[in-house]
C-alpha cells in the first residue's frame, strides 16, 4: 500500500445539538446530531455524523465523535466510518483530527486506513478536510 493524500470540503447540513446535563457551575455534556456533504477528493452526501461534546467554561470545550460515509475517496466508491475527537475555544476556532474505523471500508474502499484533520473558524459556511490514506 502506498499513503496518498487528498483534499475535501465539508458543509454542514443540519445540527441537532441538545444538553445531555445541564450545569451552571461546572461542565456540560451534549449530544449533536450532523449530516454533512463532502466534495472534492472524498465525495459523500448525507453522512451521519454523531458527536458527544463537553462544554467547560463559555464556549471552550471538547468533542468526540464518529461520522459514516458513503460515496467515495478519490473514485474509489464504498462506505467507511471515521473516529474524530477535537477542541473548540472562546475564538470560535474549531479543531479535530479523525482516523478511519479498521475494517470499516466496504465496496472499493475495503481496507481503507487513513488520518485527517480541519480547522475552521465557528460561522465559516465550508470546512476544508486532509485526508492521508493507504488502500
Amino acid at each position: 500500500m502506498t499513503q496518498q493524500s487528498t483534499d475535501a470540503v465539508f458543509t454542514v447540513s443540519t445540527w441537532d445539538e441538545k444538553n445531555v446535563t445541564d450545569s451552571d457551575r461546572g461542565p456540560r455534556l451534549a449530544h449533536a446530531a450532523i449530516v454533512n456533504n463532502y466534495r472534492g477528493g472524498i465525495e459523500a452526501e448525507g453522512t451521519t455524523c454523531q458527536y458527544l461534546l463537553t462544554y467547560t467554561v463559555g464556549k471552550c470545550g471538547s468533542f468526540c465523535g464518529m461520522e459514516l460515509l458513503t460515496g467515495s475517496v478519490d473514485g474509489h466508491e464504498g462506505t467507511f466510518a471515521v473516529q474524530q475527537q477535537g477542541t473548540f475555544d472562546e475564538e470560535g476556532v474549531i479543531r479535530c483530527t479523525f482516523e478511519v474505523v479498521p475494517g470499516s471500508g466496504t465496496g472499493e474502499l475495503s481496507g481503507l486506513a487513513g488520518t485527517g484533520s480541519y480547522e475552521v473558524r465557528e460561522g465559516e459556511q465550508e470546512v476544508k478536510v486532509t485526508f492521508s490514506y493507504d488502500l
